[in-house]
This record gives structure tokens, sequence and C-alpha cells, in this order.
């Protein structure tokens, strides 16, 4: 059987990122919904998505690849 994966791209406010963060839950709901189909996490990656300006930080890609099981 050949694996089946799903790759998906989500952008973080960096701001948030952290204790208390706001894209924790958000990251959770993702990761749930692709193991409630039937795939597990098998990579994630982040990588810096560029500056908003001075004060307001800047975006963080996180890159999630699911496998199926």
């Amino acid at each position: 059987m050949i694996p089946n994966y799903v790759v998906l791209e989500v952008v973080l406010d960096e701001r948030f990122v952290g204790k208390g963060s706001k894209n924790l839950p958000e990251l959770e709901v993702i990761i749930n919904e692709q193991c409630a189909k039937g795939y597990r996490l098998h990579t994630i990656t982040t990588a810096n998505g560029g500056s908003k300006g001075l004060s307001l930080g800047g975006r963080l890609m996180v890159t999630l690849v699911f496998e199926s099981i």
C-alpha cells in the first residue's frame, strides 16, 4: 500500500506564539481534524513568514504533513 499524505500550511501571528498563545488551539483543532480523518502527524516545520512592521511582530508559517494510517 502506498501511503497518502496531506500537506497543510498555517500562518500564525508571532506576537501570539508562546505562553498563552491563541495560535496553539488553532493548531490543535487542525491536527485533531486530520486525525479524525485517519491521518497522523508525520512532520511539522516552521519558517519566518515576514514582518508586519516594527511593533506588530511577524508571521510564522507552519507546514504540517499528515500520513494516512
